[in-house]
């Protein structure tokens, strides 16, 4: 592929994404092509997107820049974490974002935001300052942490291995460092069975909103049906952090069960414009995961369908 035609292409994507006229669906579509594409244009109109009205969008967008895992994207990131007039959810997920790219020049921004006055924002910031360090540290090198089956950029290193029971008591203990606590997080979902899925469902009755948030992610990735239940519990309830909720729904439709589907239509009306909206890209994930589609990262396959570019790939 010719550099022009890759720059159409994250040309023409990125116009889908930062149409506020087409389905929040067609947009995270693709924000996830812009995603895999990569490169400094990409990240330009990732970037373009925060000015957007929605919430979870913003807050997809920065997760994506953190993803990436490009330098180039700091100082819009850096910038999102500083917007108080941002929501805490978008807030926090740019300062998560930071520590993703894991560069220890924004050590000192994250570490003025780790007395936010959103909680929320504060954890983010303390675990990214803790992941930056461990990235810096001699333990880093020497610990051997097997492989993440996900590819994701998680916000803690996996745990040396322990069993599940050891795990779980290190994960629901509140007394434990947070980062600690999201280090066994992450060894159970890389373990994924249904063991490591109960033992994980229970972190969504942790005090900490955060971390409710970051077990229903997880969750999602697993993908394994025995956390339906407890998750369609925590989206049910009204006064549970709207952060969590959308999380919630997001890994049910990811999940993909005939149950999933009753619950997200049930809460695609909600009250809350983050939880509706997670409802409706779900059901598109779910819609996704039961099809023969090829990709959910689709937005090229839209563009040329479109006419907008030659089919040239």
């Amino acid at each position: 592929m010719s550099v022009q035609v890759q720059q159409d292409h994250v040309e023409e994507v990125g116009r889908m994404l930062a149409d506020g006229s087409r389905p929040l669906t067609d947009r995270f579509r693709a924000l996830f092509t812009l995603r895999n594409l990569g490169g400094r244009a990409a990240v330009d109109w990732i970037s373009k997107a925060f000015e957007d009205p929605s919430a979870l969008l913003k807050h997809e967008l920065a997760y994506c820049l953190g993803q990436m895992q490009d330098p180039y994207a700091i100082p819009v990131l850096i910038s999102v974490l500083k917007d108080k007039g941002q929501e805490p959810m978008v807030r926090h997920e740019a300062g998560e974002a930071l520590g993703a790219i894991g560069s220890a020049e924004v050590l000192d921004v994250l570490e003025e935001y780790t007395k936010d006055d959103s909680v929320e924002v504060a954890e983010t910031c303390q675990l990214s300052v803790q992941r930056i360090r461990w990235l810096n540290s001699k333990q880093s090198q020497e610990e051997n942490l097997g492989n993440n089956p996900y590819s994701s950029v998680d916000p803690a290193p996996p745990a040396p291995e322990m069993d599940v029971s050891e795990l779980r008591t290190v994960l629901l203990d509140e007394t434990v460092p947070l980062f600690v606590r999201y280090r066994a997080m992450f060894t159970l979902r890389n373990r994924g069975d249904q063991d490591a899925v109960l033992a994980l469902a229970e972190g969504l009755k942790c005090s900490s909103a955060l971390f409710r948030h970051e077990i229903a992610y997880v969750l999602g990735q697993i993908q394994h049906n025995a956390c339906v239940p407890q998750l369609i519990e925590a989206l049910e309830r009204k006064d549970e952090n709207p952060m969590v909720r959308h999380e919630c729904a997001e890994a049910l439709g990811a999940i993909a069960e005939d149950a999933c589907t009753d619950i997200l239509q049930k809460y695609a009306s909600d009250q809350e414009r983050v939880v509706r909206e997670s409802c409706e890209v779900a059901l598109d994930m779910l819609t996704y995961e039961n099809s023969e589609q090829f990709q959910y990262a689709d937005g090229l396959s839209k563009v040329h369908a479109e006419g907008k570019i030659e089919n040239d790939v």
